[in-house]
């Protein structure tokens, strides 16, 4: 799956808000809950990266990936937008 495949179906997921949806109850509980998975998450990875266990930190990077991209859809930020930001980042030297 390509990042361009999972920020689809989060666009899908939460303008159609299927009922048995993760996603979309995410985005039905609000920016609030939304922000505080992503802060959840990044916690789970700085916990993993401690331990030093490889398995764990990838999967744990995956849901931290994943809940930021739900983050950026619920403010219409697109990945791509972050990629320039990046790109340009490295064309500034930052």
């Amino acid at each position: 799956m390509t990042i361009e495949e999972l920020c689809q179906i989060i666009k899908d997921r939460k303008k159609n808000m299927p009922k048995d949806s993760y996603v979309a109850s995410l985005f039905r509980d609000g920016k609030d809950r939304i922000i505080q998975k992503v802060g959840e998450e990044a916690t789970e990875v700085v916990i993993a990266a401690k331990n030093k266990r490889k398995e764990r930190i990838i999967s744990e990077v995956a849901d931290l990936v994943f809940h930021v991209l739900i983050m950026l859809s619920m403010f219409d930020i697109s990945f791509n937008e972050v990629l320039k930001e990046l790109e340009k980042r490295r064309k500034t030297g930052s």
